[in-house]
This record gives structure tokens, sequence and C-alpha cells, in this order.
């Protein structure tokens, strides 16, 4: 067996994972960050993106919005706005957020409504490309 190290993902509405698992990648803001056990601490705030999970010698993959990876010498810790499982996406659902975000983008009424949408419209491309999958 390999060696494993605890994983735990959480959002503001549940504890979305929590378990031994081999290897973790996520998308930090500056490319992909992949942890294995013993990793050396780390903190880094992390990207709308996936989570790709190895547990027992299979992948599992999940969305994540922004947040944060927190690696101790005992856990790695994800704290995200969202994380979801491809089974948990409403495709429909995700392509009109998508339009609406597009929709808001065209307007530019200010700089913090563009700031909002360009995040909403990512958050959404990600949900449609893990869906699609």
């Amino acid at each position: 067996m390999s060696a494993t190290f605890d994983l735990e993902i959480v959002t503001p509405d549940r504890k979305f994972f929590e378990d031994e698992v081999e290897m973790v990648v996520v998308r930090g803001l500056e490319g992909d960050v992949g942890i294995l056990k013993n990793h050396t601490p780390y903190v880094t705030p992390l990207a709308i993106g996936r989570v790709k999970i190895k547990q027992n010698g299979k992948y599992r993959e999940a969305t994540v919005a922004e947040g944060y990876l927190d690696v101790t010498k005992t856990k790695t810790t994800i704290v995200t706005d969202a994380a979801e499982w491809p089974e948990e996406i409403d495709l429909n659902r995700a392509e009109l957020a998508k339009k609406r975000a597009e929709e808001r983008l065209k307007r530019k009424e200010s700089d913090m409504d563009a700031q909002r949408a360009e995040i909403a419209l990512k958050k959404a491309i990600n949900r449609i490309n893990m869906k699609r999958r």
C-alpha cells in the first residue's frame, strides 16, 4: 500500500471531503500544485479550477472555487468557496450562470460588477467543463 495522508476539503456549506489519500493536485494562482505524504508545510491561494484526488490507486476530480490550500505535517486542508463532484453539477444551471455573467460583462456598469461577473463566468465555465468530461 502506498503512503497516504489526511485530506479535508471544506466549503461554507459543508465538509465536502475527508479521508486518507495518496495524492492531491489543485490549481494555485501560479499553476498546479501536487501534494504527497510528507510534503513541506505550505500555504497558497487557490484559483478556480479542479481538484484531482488519488485514493486507492484511482483518481477522482471535482470543481473548486477560489480558496486556499494549507499543508501541515499531519493534514492537508483545502478551504474553498464551493466544491462539487461532476454528478452534482446541473449543466442547465451552469450554462444559465455563464450566460448571465457574459451579459453582465457586456454592460460593464462598474469595475466591481465586472470583476464579480468575471469570477462568476470562470466558475460557470469550470463547472460546464467538468460536467462535459
